[in-house]
């Protein structure tokens, strides 16, 4: 069972992930207009921001969060088809079954993210999709070491306050690379296609991504084979797993 963590409310309490472009191309090849007339669930709603865009298509939309479903609540209070659950994604249970369910970046900050899929999954209902997105393994050696390293005997240890100051500084140093070396054509840099990225949505965004990775009590970088076997062809059809921009998975299926 998933303990709460104060990181995560500080987080959304200060912090606003309301990009549309991302979660678009989070969710690829499933589109937002596929959530026209559905039932879905949100398996780790933060804020609630992504409900916000769901709920515009959907009949109905569910978010459930350990951590932050006081602040979800609040910012979608006014959003009639939107309802807000506290609960570990792991060990919760639903008394309906949805027509979509997803979870995007919230798998790999579990206990245990196989057992916390195995779980969501149960909420499925035959002939609904199954949509996440998570880090990968693959393409992600410096996050692996040197980042878990500084975080835990480094980031872990100072103010949030302070740890928001310095994502900010640190992404300030980031654009001088991403707006110099990494727009020559030299694709065998690391992260070279991730920070494709950081010159197509705001300053905010990016330096809430320095800071949410900075901030995570938990990250588990998950292999393609494991992705591969949460979506297995035994369970589900019309299977769609990607590389997006080389540090993550974006993964769906159908359950049969």
């Amino acid at each position: 069972m998933q303990k709460k963590q104060d990181e995560w409310h500080w987080q959304w309490n200060n912090f606003t992930n309301d990009n549309s472009f991302l979660f678009s191309e989070w969710i690829q090849p499933n589109e937002l207009k596929d959530f026209a007339g559905t039932d879905v669930l949100d398996c780790g709603c933060g804020g609630g921001d992504h409900l916000i865009l769901v709920a515009q298509n959907c009949r109905r939309a569910v978010g459930v969060d350990l951590n932050t479903a006081d602040i979800a609540r609040e910012k979608t209070k006014n959003i009639k088809n939107i309802e807000i659950m506290e609960g570990d994604i792991g060990t919760i249970h639903f008394d309906r079954k949805f027509d979509i369910v997803y979870s995007i970046g919230v798998l790999h900050h579990t206990e245990d993210p196989t057992a916390s899929f195995n779980n969501i999954k149960k909420a499925l209902k035959k002939g609904g999709r199954m949509i996440v997105w998570v880090y990968s393994y693959e393409g992600n050696f410096l996050n692996r070491t040197l980042l878990e390293f500084s975080k835990k005997y480094f980031f872990q240890k100072i103010g949030k306050r302070l740890l928001s100051l310095f994502s900010t500084l640190l992404t300030l140093l980031v654009y001088i690379p991403v707006y110099t070396i990494y727009l020559l054509p030299l694709n065998f840099l690391p992260f070279f296609y991730y920070f494709q990225n950081w010159r197509k949505i705001g300053f905010k965004m990016n330096a809430l991504n320095v800071f949410d990775k900075l901030n995570a009590p938990r990250t588990f970088f998950i292999k393609r084979e494991t992705v591969t076997g949460w979506l297995n062809e035994q369970e589900f059809s019309d299977i769609s797993i990607s590389s997006y921009k080389g540090v993550s998975w974006r993964a769906s299926g159908t359950l049969k």
